[in-house]
């Protein structure tokens, strides 16, 4: 069977395809840096009560406070990048989100066991013991699996070669684990949200001590050791995943391929130095170098989309009818939605700030 006969005819789209692209990378940054907020402090505070020392200490509580912010925003921020992918690449998404079915509705299960366990952890952590390991693992958990599945759907859209599989299983429980990238590839996000996590963590100690609180050293060294650690990992990570590409997928004499070798040189710089600041206890320049080595990986992701679907696809063949006046409203509330969410971020944090100074 011809592969290409299984691909579905795509929808028009309103604006240029670079309009999209450019909102699809935009707003799947924001939402890498909540989530991997939100998973790597779960996991930190899992492995922390897991630890003999795992009792009520400062940084566990203040993750306890935060957690469910940080979900909600990590959700929230994640709708925009999804349907902008679903406009772009919705005629391979569909399909590999359809082959998975089972899967893809068990996130939504998962995401409110994750959001009411998170809860549970933040309201409950004074009167819990083992229960706060016992909610912290219940989110790490379902926040792991949903990773797994979005990975799943989001390589399974890249085989069209594969989707005949579907002919033999019919039943919505396929997965991608055929694909040899799809560990390397999940793993390599865990590793990132680890670091990220850990961060988080000292940036918030680093604010706390320049606020007049004492004793915050510990907790400043405790997050960039749990970032440098993570990173350090997510180098093997990353050879490992870049090994397992199919062979000639990325050809840097092509205008993607040399894009993708440049931003992933580029990433790897500005990982490395953002190492080097973290291991002398200097947060501020680790989460500038951060973010600039999130944004170059966003792109190096696009790249290697582009460069798998090549065979297939390319958004430049999209058929544009041209509306203009919904794309603008929607620019308008976007950026009306950013800065409400950047104020609901100010007040919150300001108010979780001056109930932990008053306890």
């Amino acid at each position: 069977m011809d592969p290409a006969t299984l691909i579905p005819t795509p929808d028009q789209i309103p604006v240029g395809w670079g309009w999209l692209q450019v909102l699809l990378t935009l707003t799947f940054y924001l939402h890498v840096l909540a989530m991997d907020t939100m998973l790597g402090m779960t996991i930190i505070a899992f492995l922390h009560h897991f630890s003999s020392e795992g009792g009520s200490l400062p940084v566990t509580r203040g993750i306890s406070k935060k957690l469910p912010y940080v979900i909600a925003l990590a959700v929230n921020l994640g709708v925009a990048p999804l349907l902008f992918a679903q406009v772009l690449y919705g005629h391979f998404l569909y399909v590999g989100s359809m082959l998975m079915g089972v899967f893809w509705l068990s996130i939504i299960p998962l995401l409110i066991i994750a959001y009411y366990s998170a809860y549970i952890y933040s309201y409950r952590y004074q009167g819990m013991r083992a229960g706060r390991m016992l909610t912290t693992g219940i989110t790490m958990i379902s926040l792991l699996c949903i990773g797994f599945f979005l990975s799943n759907s989001m390589t399974l859209m890249l085989h069209p070669e594969s989707w005949s599989r579907y002919f033999e299983h019919p039943d919505g429980f396929l997965l991608n684990l055929g694909d040899p990238t799809l560990i390397p590839r999940y793993l390599h996000f865990v590793s990132s949200a680890v670091a990220v996590g850990g961060l988080a963590i000292a940036l918030f100690y680093t604010y706390r001590s320049s606020h007049g609180h004492e004793q915050e050293t510990r907790w400043i060294q405790y997050g960039c050791n749990w970032f440098a650690g993570a990173t350090m990992v997510n180098f093997a990570i990353g050879v490992w995943f870049l090994d397992s590409l199919p062979k000639g997928l990325i050809a840097p004499s092509t205008a993607v391929g040399g894009l993708f070798s440049f931003f992933l040189i580029l990433a790897m710089v500005t990982a490395v130095l953002a190492v080097i600041a973290a291991m002398r206890y200097r947060p501020l320049p680790a989460a500038g170098l951060t973010l600039a080595t999130l944004l170059f990986m966003v792109l190096v992701r696009e790249f290697l989309r582009a460069s798998y679907l090549r065979p297939w696809f390319s958004p430049g063949e999209l058929t544009v009818r041209s509306s203009w006046s919904p794309f603008l409203l929607f620019l308008l509330f976007f950026a009306a939605g950013m800065a409400l969410v950047g104020w609901m971020l100010k007040t919150t944090f300001a108010a979780l700030h001056s109930k932990e100074a008053r306890s």
